[in-house]
């Protein structure tokens, strides 16, 4: 065999990959697993089922069974969690999921990661769920700010096979009400795989969103799933421009702006403040200096929106859509954006933005408390 020295690191890490398979392939190696699989397990269910009780064991043992294939292994974990492990299970996933794996501190928390995190625990973010249901957040809007704000509905179901999409127009949104990410732009009806739309979208409507990402998004909890259908609306070209305001105590603060998500060009994310000045961080994305973004006309007017929507709340995310014709439409509230774990650029951003929200009881401790 060639010196391990002599090799890069990318053949070092192939070569080693086929000896863990040549072991992990072998049958002594699998009768081993066989013969220690009822004493690992046993005694991780018996400590399991000493903390938890046998209620919430069988409980685990069921949702395991069921959801471990179409989701994850930390599925079934996630949905039988005892409120007293919230904060313990909190710090364990901020651990292994943030980008700097730095512990999370609960007691004096200052970037914007941590404080999302806090938020999770104290905030009652479980009977906030109409806020962040995509169908019924619609009544909240029309409520608050008039329904010509909202994206004409073109229908609501319980099944994907309700769906009459005779009665459809070319173009439209696809989306389910309870999760994130979880949409189908169908440009072109008679282009639409219907079976693999039928396929994912009745595997979204099976999960819960708030244990299949993990990190306590409890605002998703209690969301009786539906599907939705919107009508598609566009800017010049097919892209559709984003407005994402984060607002701190009913203030809105920051602009995130998004671009180019359903062209054929790369997503672009760019920050600025309310009078649109460009701003010197980013998140998830390198930082870039654009030149061809213009202010928006009607800048102001989704400022007040954002505002309004915003009332009342320690923190909020408040997406808007700008439309060639001057009009602007609601998109929808994030109360935890990311989960709080999005990489900043550069990493001290994650604490100027944190300082721009107060956490009630924590930030009005005296310095030297802190």
């Amino acid at each position: 065999m060639e010196d391990m020295h002599e090799l890069t690191a990318e053949q070092q890490a192939q070569l080693l990959r086929h000896e863990l398979e040549a072991v992990y392939g072998s049958s002594s190696y699998k009768i081993g697993r066989a013969i220690t699989w009822l004493p690992r397990h046993a005694a991780r269910g018996l400590k399991y089922l000493l903390h938890n009780g046998p209620v919430t064991s069988v409980r685990y043992i069921i949702l395991y069974a069921k959801y471990h294939k179409i989701a994850n292994k930390d599925y079934a974990y996630w949905a039988c969690l005892k409120e007293k492990d919230y904060p313990e299970a909190l710090k364990k996933w901020f651990l292994e999921t943030n980008y700097t794996h730095t512990p999370l501190d609960l007691d004096h928390p200052r970037t914007f990661s941590e404080k999302t995190q806090w938020l999770k625990l104290h905030d009652h973010l479980e009977d906030k769920y109409m806020l962040v249901d995509k169908y019924l957040v619609r009544d909240w809007v029309k409520e608050k700010i008039g329904e010509e704000y909202l994206i004409p509905l073109l229908g609501v179901y319980d099944h994907f096979d309700e769906i009459d999409f005779d009665k459809l127009p070319d173009k439209f949104m696809l989306k389910t009400n309870h999760g994130a990410g979880w949409n189908i732009p169908v440009l072109d009806k008679s282009k639409f795989d219907k079976a693999e739309a039928r396929e994912k979208v009745e595997r979204w409507l099976k999960l819960n969103y708030c244990y299949l990402m993990g990190g306590l998004d409890r605002q998703y909890e209690k969301i009786r799933p539906r599907i939705i259908i919107e009508q598609y609306i566009e800017n010049n070209g097919g892209d559709l421009y984003d407005y994402k305001f984060f607002c701190f105590d009913g203030e809105p603060k920051i602009i995130l702006y998004v671009t180019d998500r359903y062209t054929d060009g790369q997503e672009r994310m760019i920050f600025y403040d309310t009078d649109w000045n460009l701003q010197p961080f980013n998140y998830d994305m390198p930082l870039e200096q654009p030149q061809d973004i213009p202010r928006p006309k009607n800048l102001e007017k989704m400022v007040e929106i954002a505002r309004t929507l915003s009332a009342g709340f320690t923190m909020v995310r408040v997406d808007l859509y700008s439309l060639p014709d001057g009009t602007i439409k609601f998109g929808e509230l994030t109360l935890t954006t990311e989960s709080g774990i999005s990489r900043w650029h550069p990493e001290s951003a994650n604490l100027y933005v944190g300082s721009m929200m107060h956490l009630p009881g924590v930030d009005d401790q005296p310095a030297d408390a802190r």
